[in-house]
C-alpha cells in the first residue's frame, strides 16, 4: 500500500512542457491545429492576459480542444486560473459570474455570456517558439471545476498543475501513450475525464486527438476507423451499444460508472484488447483501474497512491486529489466509498457509504432519502446505500429497513410523491434488525449481503 512519485521528475517534465512542443507540425487535434498552432495560441492569451493586467480567473467556455490545451497552456505558464462551467446555457454562464465575478472568458464559439464579459477567441494560424515562462509552480491552481446537480448546488472542485497534468503524465507513462497514438473520446472535454483524456493526455504523451465527440455507436465505429484511433476514452453506456463493434483499438478506458462484466468480454472478444476500468472521481482523479478481460477482478490502485481501509472506507494519500478535501494528519483523505481489501495490493468496491452520490450523473443526497424513509410509519431504522451498478449508471440506491410494522409498498408510493424518479431506491428490503458489529456500529459487509440478495 505504498506509492513512489517524485515531485521533482513531475517539475521537470512541467517545465519543459512549457519550452515548446516536441513536434511542432505534428496535428494536435486530428486534421485540425497542430502542436505548433496550440503553442501560439497559448503565448497570444499570455499576452492578451498581461495587456489586461492579469484577470484573476477566466472562464473556459470551450469544448475545442486545441483552444483548451492552449488555455491550459496559458494558465500553467503564470496565467489566471480557468474557470470550467458544468454548462455553457445563458442560465449556467450567468450562475458562474455570480459566483466567482468573471469578467473574461476563453470561448470557442458565440456563447450567451452575461452583458460586459470580454471574450478572448485565439486563431490557430502560426506558431512561436518562445517558452509560455521560465518556470511552472505544480502547487499553482490550474482550474476550478463546477459540477451540476439535480439535489444542492454546483460543487467548485480546484486542480492544481500537479493534480492535472502530474495525473496527464503518469497515464501516459503507465499506458504507454506515445506520438504515435491517436485518442477518440466519447466524452466532452468539459468534464474531467474527457479533459484528462482528450486535452491533457495527447498534449503531454504528443498523441493526436480526434476533435470529435461522438456518442452513437455508428458515429463511434465509424470515427474510430475513418480517424485510425488505437486509443478509446468512453464510458459504460457506450460500451454496452459497443459490445459487437469492431475497431482497430490498441487501449480502450471505460469511467464514470461501473462497467458491466459481459460488456467488457463481449468487447475484448471483437478487438482482442479488453476495457480498462478507472475508478475515481471529480475530486480525486484517477484512484485505480482494473480489466476484467485479463483476469483482474479487483482494483489495482495507481502506483503514485497510498491507500487503506478506515472504518471499511478507502482512504487515500494521492497527488491527483483537488487541495480542498480534507485530510488527516498523514494526509490520507477518506472517501464516500466503502471497500474490502484484497490480498496486499487491491480492493473490491463495496457501495457508498457517504450522503451524496450520483445515479444516471444527477447528484442524490442518500440522507435526505433517509430521513424520509424514517417518518414513515413503523419504520423503527433504515439505511440507504448506492450499491455499485452496472449498464451505464453510477450507483443504484437501496434500503434496508427494520420495523415489523413497516410497508414496504406504502413506503415507495410515499417516496414516489417527494423524490425525482431517479433518486427512489431500487430495492427495499424489510428486516427484523439491521445488522450491527460488536460495539454497535452498523456491520456494512453483512448490510451489502442483505440487499444484494
Amino acid at each position: 500500500m505504498t506509492a513512489h512519485y517524485s515531485t521533482n521528475s513531475l517539475d521537470n517534465a512541467l517545465q519543459n512542457l512549457l519550452q515548446g512542443p516536441r513536434y511542432p507540425d505534428k496535428e494536435f487535434v486530428r486534421a485540425g491545429a497542430t502542436f505548433g498552432e496550440v503553442y501560439k495560441m497559448a503565448v497570444d492569451l499570455r499576452i492578451a492576459f498581461a495587456e489586461m493586467q492579469q484577470p484573476a480567473a477566466v472562464c473556459l467556455a470551450a469544448e475545442d480542444k486545441a483552444i483548451m490545451a492552449a488555455a491550459l497552456l496559458a494558465s500553467l505558464g503564470g496565467g489566471p486560473t480557468l474557470l470550467l462551467p458544468y454548462a455553457f446555457s445563458a442560465n449556467a454562464l450567468a450562475q458562474l459570474q455570480q459566483t466567482t465575478g468573471f469578467t473574461t472568458a476563453i470561448a470557442d464559439t458565440t456563447r450567451d455570456f452575461p452583458e460586459g464579459v470580454k471574450v478572448l477567441c485565439p486563431q490557430a494560424p502560426g506558431f512561436t517558439k518562445m517558452p509560455l515562462t521560465p518556470r511552472a509552480l505544480p502547487q499553482s491552481e490550474l482550474l476550478r471545476i463546477f459540477t451540476g446537480g439535480s439535489t444542492g448546488t454546483p460543487q467548485v472542485w480546484s486542480k492544481t498543475a500537479e493534480n492535472l497534468f502530474g495525473e496527464g503524465f503518469f497515464l501516459a507513462k503507465r499506458f504507454a501513450v506515445t506520438e504515435h497514438d491517436c485518442i477518440l473520446a466519447t466524452v466532452s472535454p468539459y468534464h474531467i475525464y474527457g479533459l484528462l483524456y482528450s486535452v491533457i493526455l495527447p498534449l503531454v504523451s504528443s498523441a493526436t486527438v480526434v476533435g470529435e465527440t461522438p456518442s452513437f455507436p455508428n458515429e463511434i465505429v465509424a470515427s474510430a476507423n475513418a480517424q485510425k484511433a488505437t486509443v478509446l476514452a468512453s464510458v459504460p453506456v457506450h460500451y454496452r451499444v459497443l459490445r459487437h463493434k469492431k475497431m482497430s483499438l490498441r487501449l480502450a478506458f471505460s469511467s464514470a460508472g461501473m462497467l458491466d462484466r459481459e460488456d467488457n468480454e463481449m468487447f475484448c472478444r471483437q478487438n482482442a484488447h479488453g476495457i480498462v476500468e478507472v475508478y475515481g472521481s471529480t475530486e480525486t482523479g484517477g484512484i485505480a483501474t482494473r480489466n476484467r478481460s485479463q483476469g483482474e477482478e479487483f482494483f489495482t490502485p495507481f502506483s503514485p497512491i497510498q491507500w487503506k481501509i478506515i472504518d471499511s472506507r478507502l482512504a487515500v494519500h494521492s497527488p491527483f486529489i483537488s487541495p480542498e478535501l480534507p485530510v488527516d494528519a498523514a494526509g490520507f483523505f477518506t472517501t464516500g466509498d466503502r471497500v474490502e481489501a484484497e490480498g496486499t495490493d487491491q480492493f473490491s468496491l463495496q457501495g457508498r457509504i457517504d450522503t451524496v452520490t450520483k445515479v444516471g450523473g444527477k447528484r442524490v443526497d442518500l440522507e435526505e432519502v433517509s430521513l424520509l424513509i424514517k417518518k414513515e410509519p413503523g419504520v423503527s431504522d433504515c439505511v440507504v446505500m448506492a450499491l455499485p451498478e452496472t449498464g451505464g449508471r453510477e450507483h443504484c440506491i437501496v434500503a434496508l429497513i427494520e420495523g415489523d410494522a413497516a410497508n414496504s409498498k406504502a413506503i415507495k408510493k410515499s417516496l414516489a410523491l417527494n423524490l425525482e424518479a431517479y433518486a427512489l431506491p431500487r430495492r427495499i428490503k424489510k428486516v427484523e434488525r439491521i445488522p450491527v458489529t460488536k460495539n454497535g456500529k452498523y456491520d456494512w459487509t453483512a448490510i451489502v449481503r442483505l440487499l444484494k440478495k
